[in-house]
């Protein structure tokens, strides 16, 4: 028994804008955590080393997790503005520059 979809999906004009920006926000990251993984493989000694109340391994990782939050705080800020921009200009087009 289907019901049908239950909002209508419109065209995301902004789609390009948020694959690319999702793809480089992914490889930044992906870096960042690579740096933590070859770390801890070639030199686990480092990251004992103290740094204030805890070891570098448990604030690399507290540093991983509000990175990610940073990222997709910034990814879905950009993403809003671009997709209100592209909106308000396809309806300008659509409408003939004729405004509202």
């Amino acid at each position: 028994m289907s019901h049908g979809p239950a909002t209508e999906w419109k065209k995301d004009n902004s789609a390009s804008i948020k694959s690319k920006l999702g793809i480089s926000m992914f490889i930044v990251y992906t870096v960042v955590y690579a740096g933590f993984v070859i770390i801890n493989v070639f030199s686990p000694s480092l990251m004992a080393m103290d740094i204030g109340s805890m070891n570098l391994a448990i604030a690399y990782g507290f540093g991983l997790i509000v990175f990610a939050l940073i990222l997709a705080l910034i990814y879905n800020d950009f993403c809003t503005k671009a997709e209100k921009r592209l909106n308000a200009e396809a309806k300008e087009n659509k409408d003939g520059g004729k405004g509202k």
